[in-house]
């Protein structure tokens, strides 16, 4: 398989904007574009390939075609494919929410749980998110905060800025606030299970949005962020080129790479790699394949595809397992 340009699948939120659309290129006919699921083998939600032999198709379907060898040796642990990466545009409050680990989850539905990760793209000023508990409290603390509407008296708020990487272990409970336009490098999963989502109407529910309250207290950890994993652990500048390594480990590896001129990387026998550009633009090298990106593009380099140039002023996410 060759070196790809998808195209993403465009969710539309109640809390979803338009920067997506009118700023990254996201083409869709929804009103707003609150998520694009840049790289996504989701049932429902995949993203497609955007030309060549396998136009139009999705990646489960390639797969069909050239073997799941396209993932690599480390994807070979996995049932199903492996992570799943998205742009979300929050124009107003996400639900406060949180994720199951893998054992919950395969009880809960037989799907993967749900770690994952945020880098901070734009943000307006003074723009927060939360992220797990202020203080440790009990679970019957928790509950008594939700049936009384005081969930944000307990919640850690975090003030955020452009650049801002963020770690979520499965069961941290979170929610991302208005005003955040950022990158998401997940597990491949769409188990969420809302806590409170400030008692507002969705006209396609016609009432509130249904709560999760019996699984939220099952799996949420009622205690400050403690990631389970370092993060932003390595900088390396070559020649116009900044890396940094902003986590890795056993579900996947994510860096973010400015380069004003050229950046070679590779897609060797272990893994895909997915590059999510941020802003800028340039051009990526593989294979003989050429393909221009600028901000809101996602090319698919398939396992084994070798070595793979950037050039331009443009910023990535470079992403693997």
């Amino acid at each position: 398989m060759y070196m790809t340009k998808l195209t993403p699948f465009a969710v539309r939120t109640i809390w979803g904007g338009r920067k997506l659309i009118e700023d990254y290129g996201v083409k869709t006919d929804l009103d707003n574009c609150a998520e694009a699921w840049m790289l996504s083998c989701f049932k429902g939600f995949e993203s497609t390939v955007a030309d060549g032999e396998y136009q139009g198709m999705n990646l489960n379907e390639v797969m069909e075609k050239e073997g799941r060898g396209i993932l690599g040796k480390n994807a070979e642990s996995f049932a199903d494919f492996p992570i799943l990466i998205k742009f979300i545009d929050a124009m107003d409050d996400l639900s406060v929410q949180v994720h199951p680990d893998d054992e919950y989850a395969q009880q809960y539905n037989g799907g993967y749980g749900k770690t994952e990760c945020w880098y901070i793209m734009d943000c307006e000023p003074g723009a927060k998110i939360i992220y797990g508990f202020k203080d440790k409290i009990t679970t019957e603390e928790f509950a008594k905060a939700i049936e009384e509407n005081k969930i944000e008296d307990v919640v850690n708020f975090v003030e955020v800025k452009k650049g801002d990487f963020f770690f979520i272990d499965a069961g941290t409970l979170h929610a991302i606030c208005k005003g955040i336009l950022l990158a998401e490098v997940q597990q491949n999963s769409n188990v969420t299970f809302r806590a409170y989502d400030y008692n507002r109407f969705d006209a396609k529910c016609n009432g509130p949005r249904p709560l999760h309250i019996k699984e939220t207290l099952d799996v949420t950890k009622c205690e400050p962020p403690c990631p389970s994993v370092p993060t932003l652990s390595k900088v390396e500048k070559l020649d116009g080129v900044t890396k940094t390594e902003l986590v890795s480990f056993e579900l996947f590896s994510v860096n973010r790479v400015e380069i004003k001129g050229e950046y070679k990387g590779i897609a060797d026998e272990k893994s895909f790699v997915h590059i999510m550009a941020l802003s800028g633009s340039g051009k990526i090298s593989c294979g003989g394949t050429k393909i221009d990106i600028a901000k809101g593009d996602g090319v698919f380099v398939p396992a084994s595809g070798g070595e793979y140039t950037v050039c331009g002023e443009v910023e990535i996410l470079e992403s693997r397992v």
